[in-house]
């Protein structure tokens, strides 16, 4: 009998808590908006901000209740995403313009100045505060990797103690220029080919002393430029990614090597890997 009761009861308490789970989910629904979830399915997921927005889910959404906002803002995911997200919103992908990480130093342990010997906490957050950091050059990178370590993509690597970017792998979500405690990490057009590897702002003589590749402001290149898109300013040089062709003139008139033409950096570097396997005479 008392085996029966139990039996009851229990099947009443499941019957009661159904009902309430029931009648829960009705008044607590909530709609799910299925475009929004068609395009959180297609977005890659990871979630970096390098769109501008605080993850996938909030650029799904975005997009979702605002058809204006550009489908083409996925740095990790690129051309074919945004094509995808505009098919299913019915708009334009518009162009979705391959971008890079720039690492605007180039102050290897052969070109930049020791300013102390860091046996600190091995991460450039620690580093950089002190003294600004353990190379002559406060601006210039401190090479311990917080950039590698923020990076999912395993395209950025210290090398020589200096950070260098695989630009092939790069997807540029921005995770690294986050991580940089010195700001020297900039999201740029891949087609950029010249670029200044140099962040000191410091006179001509001071950032000649600190480090051997250091912009000194001479002003050279803006004036060799014809495309008005080289221009020094606070005694450093930034080249305008608009309005640069890339014909390499203000990288061969730097008289320190700040600028670099990277196109011309690695057609030199086919020659000579073809001249080492070419067999000897």
């Amino acid at each position: 009998m008392s085996i029966g009761i139990a039996i009851i009861l229990v099947v009443a308490v499941g019957l009661v808590c159904a009902i309430m789970l029931t009648i829960a989910s009705k008044v607590f629904f909530v709609p799910v908006d299925e475009t929004a979830a068609a395009l959180r399915e297609v977005l890659p997921g990871a979630n970096c901000g390098g769109c501008g927005f605080a993850g996938c889910d909030d650029y799904a959404n975005t997009m979702a209740s605002d058809r204006s906002t550009p489908c083409n803002k996925c740095p990790v995911g690129g051309a074919s995403v945004a094509a995808k997200l505009a098919e299913i919103l019915g708009v334009s992908a518009g162009d979705a313009e391959k971008q890079v990480a720039v690492v605007m130093c180039n102050g290897s342990c052969d070109n930049a100045k020791t300013l102390l010997e860091y046996k600190g906490p091995q991460t450039c957050k620690a580093a950089s505060q002190l003294f600004g950091g353990l190379k002559q050059c406060k601006f210039g990178c401190l090479g311990l990797g917080d950039c590698v370590k923020a990076c999912n993509y395993d395209a950025i690597r210290v090398i020589n103690g200096v950070a260098k970017v695989d630009r092939n792998a790069c997807v540029a979500c921005g995770m690294c220029a986050k991580a940089c405690p010195k700001g020297l990490i900039r999201i740029a057009p891949e087609k950029n080919q010249v670029v200044v590897f140099c962040h000191n702002t410091d006179k001509g003589a001071d950032a000649r002393k600190a480090c051997s590749v250091g912009c000194i402001g001479c002003m050279k290149c803006e004036k060799t430029c014809k495309f008005d898109a080289v221009h020094v300013e606070n005694n450093l040089a930034s080249i305008d990614p608009e309005k640069c062709k890339n014909c390499g003139m203000c990288a061969k008139e730097c008289p320190t090597g700040a600028i670099i033409n990277l196109r011309a950096l690695a057609k030199e570097k086919e020659k000579r890997a073809a001249a080492k396997e070419a067999p000897a005479a």
